[in-house]
Order: structure tokens, then sequence, then C-alpha cells
């Protein structure tokens, strides 16, 4: 029996604009398991942002729920939230949000550092970390020194430094070229061969089919939830 990672049931997100209400997030129910590759798909104004905040608990939902790990996110205050995303969660975001003033060991232990692991470990943990995307040798080195290649790379080891229960990737290859993009993506792949949960949101249908499944947000519904060689006889 696969067991669910994500759980969200009826979600809604309201926003009040002047008089008007806007549902950005209309009703959605959706169930991720572990080990899944799934691309949340959709064109902008879609809603597919403000569901990503909500399952990356940047954010809570007008109603309904959503569990994590078995742990109900929906009604956390912002200090639960911090404590959730930092246990569970792996960011890797478009623009790569590397601190410039730090290395790039200092930016992979950040997470940690705010989990409280110790010096030596943290430092452990992040440079296996940087193994593991391949700039062990360059850890010395800044942000700028860097490509956008190698600047997401280094988002990505931050991400899995603190071991998450889900890698959250926001258009992961959204700032880079299409030969980049393709060794990020298979990245993405590789670490899910290796059992890591991943959720990709993406405004483009050429990204969204390179994960196992897709889920389609139009108008702040889903309307397509399945696997991706079905999705890719639509599109």
């Amino acid at each position: 029996m696969r067991e669910p990672l994500i759980e969200l049931k009826d979600i809604y997100k309201i926003y009040q604009m002047g008089d008007e209400e806007v549902h950005a997030n209309d009703g959605i129910t959706l169930t991720i398991y572990k080990g899944e590759f799934v691309a949340i798909v959709g064109k902008s104004g879609s809603g597919k942002s403000t569901l990503m905040n909500i399952i990356g608990a940047l954010d809570v939902p007008t109603s309904g729920s959503y569990y994590l790990g078995g742990e109900d996110v929906s009604d956390m205050s912002d200090d639960q939230l911090a404590q959730i995303r930092n246990r569970m969660i792996g960011f890797i975001f478009q623009q790569y949000n590397l601190l410039p003033k730090l290395n790039l060991l200092e930016n992979v232990e950040l997470p940690l550092l705010y989990a409280g692991v110790g010096r030596e470990e943290r430092r452990e943990r992040a440079m296996v970390s940087l193994e593991r995307v391949g700039l062990k040798e360059k850890w010395k080195n800044m942000p700028n020194q860097l490509s956008g290649g190698q600047q997401q790379r280094v988002s990505i080891a931050r991400a899995l430094a603190g071991d998450p229960s889900l890698i959250l990737a926001d258009e992961p290859t959204g700032a880079l070229d299409s030969r980049t993009s393709r060794e990020v993506l298979d990245f993405l792949k590789q670490l899910n061969e290796e059992g890591n949960t991943i959720v990709m949101i993406t405004h483009d249908n050429s990204i969204a089919v390179e994960a196992k499944r897709v889920v389609r947000i139009h108008d702040g519904k889903i309307n397509f939830d399945g696997d991706v060689n079905d999705y890719a006889a639509i599109i």
C-alpha cells in the first residue's frame, strides 16, 4: 500500500479584490504519494503558484484540509509553518536564492543552521550534498563565480542537505538555457529514482512532461490529473 505524503482535501484560497472575491484555488483535492515525481502545470493566473505556496507551507488555505506526512498543516501558525518547512521540505527556486556573501558550503549549510544542527555535522552534511551535485571541489567559491546551472545545482544541494520528505521545485529551469535545463531535469529524475518525492511547478508543458504524473490547474481547479503519457497525448 502506497503511503500518502501530501493530502489536500477541498482546498479553497479566496482573496478579496475590492468588491470581488477571487478563488485562486477553487475546491482542490489531491493526493501525492511518497516517491512520486509530479508536475503541477498551469498558465500564469491559473492558481498553481497559490497551490505551491500551500503545499510548501508558505501559506494556509481559506478552507479545506492539508496533511503533510500525516500532520495537519491547514491552520498552523507562522512559527509552526516555519518548523514544518525546515523539517520536511527542500525548496528549489527559479532564481536560486543563494546568499551572495556566503560561499557555497555556507549557503548549503543554512537550512541545517536554522534546524539547530551542530557545526561539525552541518559541515559534513553540506559537503555530502555538494558532492551529490558534483560541486564538492568548489565549496569555497562564491555564488557569483558560478554559471547559472552550477548555481541551481547548489540550490539543489541546499534542498537536499536537510534530508527533506518533499522536494518542491518552483520553475527550476526558468532562468536556464536549454542544455543546462536538461542537466537540471535529469538530476531531478535521478533524485526521484533514488526515492525522493518531487513536486515541480511549471507553466511549460515541455518541462511538465519530464515528470511521471501531471496535474494541470485551470481557473483554480484541477482539469487533468494522470500519467504523463496520457497527458502527452492531449497537449
